[in-house]
């Protein structure tokens, strides 16, 4: 088990890459803390965890509400003791064209997609500190790094998690704790599944394998960069795409 007795806080966790990414780590051995805004979405993951045999809590918070973010970070370490992996994966779209895109939706998904990435590795980085280790993946997207039609905002956020992720590995390094992003091409989660069909088709058209990425695909990534397999990988932005971008 390559995650064997590690503590790993997973934010988003209650679908998609977020429940995916939580269920791989409990068959490789790490306990886990599951966030997500409604309690009764983590409780129905956390059933699902517990039959793999791993040990699991469960906590509703706003990743823009930063006591709440502070408070799952406190609530993590009383319980397990210390918190070895974050897995920063909550997110939302809210897609709009330039000259359509509201004040709000712009505001909402950088407060998300952004902000909340920054307020979870801030709370995480000072316990982690203290611990002399530790390792936070973050969420990008190929959108962060090339742009994609009618995602001003979510392509602004996803370019800054990029950035803070190399900026975190520089300051954070000299702690023994290491930064990482995962920049995921489309995936099937369950917002892309409700989009026409016509659409699915032209995501799955733009990687050179001819499909798109299941969320197990994204987990094993994070699986390999939480693990020690990748103790010397510090600062990348690592693509998963089905060479979506090539």
């Amino acid at each position: 088990m390559r995650l064997k007795e590690k503590v790993a806080v997973i934010t988003g966790a209650s679908s998609g890459i977020g429940e995916a990414t939580a269920k791989k780590f409990a068959t490789e051995g790490a306990k886990l803390v599951l966030v997500d805004l409604k309690k009764v979405d983590v409780d129905r993951t956390i059933e699902d965890i517990k039959s793999l045999g791993a040990e699991c809590i469960g906590i509703e918070a706003d990743v823009t509400d930063r006591p709440k973010v502070e408070q799952l970070m406190k609530a993590t370490v009383d319980h397990f003791g210390k918190i070895d992996i974050v897995i920063n994966n909550a997110g939302i779209t809210q897609d709009a064209k330039l000259e359509k895109m509201t004040e709000q939706e712009w505001d909402n998904v950088i407060d998300v997609n952004l902000k909340g990435v920054f307020n979870v590795a801030q709370a995480a980085a000072k316990v982690m500190i203290e611990q002399k280790s530790g390792v936070i993946l973050n969420a990008s997207s190929v959108v962060g790094m090339y742009g994609n039609f009618g995602q001003t905002n979510y392509a602004a956020a996803k370019w800054g998690v990029n950035g803070m992720t190399k900026s975190w590995a520089k300051e954070l390094g000299r702690h023994g704790i290491r930064v990482n992003a995962i920049a995921p091409g489309f995936v099937t989660t369950p917002l892309v599944d409700k989009m026409p069909e016509k659409v699915k088709e032209m995501m799955k058209g733009k990687s050179v394998l001819g499909r798109m990425g299941k969320p197990e695909d994204i987990a094993n990534g994070y699986t390999f960069l939480a693990s020690d397999e990748a103790q010397y990988i510090t600062g990348t932005i690592l693509s998963i795409d089905g060479g979506t971008v090539l």
